[in-house]
């Protein structure tokens, strides 16, 4: 009887977690929109056009997700976040994934509960200034005052960075980029700090950029992603594969434009079982056959997406680098579909 009520209680404890695996998407596939938490505005990542509509690097995760799940990239309800408020926005539930530069780290994943679910941009902290200050080094900011957002890892940053290097500073705490914008070309701080990546895009978008220098200094790691409640291994494991086939999609040269036609001419397994020519991978986590080939048309490949919003030649004009595919020296690697 001990035997067969174990037996039982497993089965029971199977059934919840498949049961409590399913919640986000059975909700997203019924409401027929995806709710996706992203920044207030950040040039080149997230911001409203003169329509209205999203678009920037980030957001571009998100219409991947809506396409792969709903079948229209259209379906995308964008919740504006702040440092602060990003997180329980995603626990509470007011919205289903969260892509909003947020750096990847120990206590996110294990004491809120969340699970982030790849990296989509490797990045570091920096600092800008402008020329006027006359400095060259962050390490010649010594009783600066420094623009900060709070309840961001920059903010811890910021202090084990002067202090290891015994030095002083006054931090202007500060909610959005908005904010930060007004307050460091106000002159109400010295130096403004934030991901390097967003430095470059906040700057084009200053009166003068080339007033304004980023210090060569990256005083950390920043590997941001997308991120989705702890508990749902299902919706985790959609918004994972979503991002990999926009990794995929660069690797084996299946673009925005090509996407259809390499579905019929194609002979690489690797492309036909992404494109789901080959195979049921779409159906072992409650998708269709086309998932992927949907995620791919809705904005392009993961190159495609960069060069459009980050990339040179664009206002951020932001080289590759570490976000370069892993056989050009860069992080950028999808495991394999099979």
């Amino acid at each position: 009887m001990k035997r067969l009520s174990l037996i039982a209680g497993a089965a029971l404890l199977g059934l919840g977690a498949t049961g409590a695996s399913a919640a986000t998407l059975d909700d997203v596939k019924a409401r027929g929109t995806l709710k996706c938490g992203t920044n207030t505005g950040l040039a080149g990542f997230a911001s409203p056009d003169a329509a209205g509509k999203w678009e920037g690097f980030d957001v571009a995760v998100c219409y991947a997700v809506a396409a792969a799940v709903l079948g229209d990239a259209t379906k995308v309800e964008f919740t504006p976040t702040t440092g602060e408020t990003r997180f329980t926005a995603l626990a509470s539930g007011e919205i289903d994934l969260l892509v909003r530069n947020s750096t990847w780290t120990f206590s996110r994943d294990n004491d809120l509960k969340l699970d982030f679910v790849g990296v989509n941009y490797y990045d570091g902290q920096g600092f800008i200034v402008s020329k006027d200050l006359g400095v060259a080094s962050a390490l010649e900011l010594d009783g600066a005052t420094v623009c900060i957002q709070t309840g961001t890892t920059t903010e811890l940053n910021l202090a084990d960075f002067f202090k290891q290097n015994n030095i002083s500073y006054q931090p202007v705490p500060i909610q959005t980029e908005a904010e930060a914008r007004q307050q460091f070309l106000g002159g109400a701080c010295d130096a403004y700090t934030t991901d390097a990546s967003g430095l470059a895009s906040v700057r084009a978008t200053y009166p003068d950029p080339a007033n304004y220098i980023i210090l060569p200094e990256i005083i950390s790691k920043e590997p941001l992603g997308p991120v989705v409640r702890h508990g749902d291994n299902q919706w985790a494991d959609i918004v994972r594969w979503t991002l990999f086939a926009l990794f995929a999609g660069e690797e084996y040269g299946v673009t925005q434009a090509n996407v259809e036609e390499m579905k019929t001419s194609s002979d690489n397994p690797d492309v036909r079982r992404l494109l789901g020519v080959e195979g049921d991978l779409g159906a072992q986590f409650g998708l269709d056959a086309d998932w992927a080939a949907r995620a791919i048309a809705a904005n392009g490949n993961y190159g495609e997406i960069f060069a459009k919003n980050l990339g040179e030649g664009t206002a951020s004009n932001i080289a590759r680098g570490l976000n370069a595919q892993w056989y050009d020296g860069g992080l950028i690697y999808a495991p394999p579909f099979r």
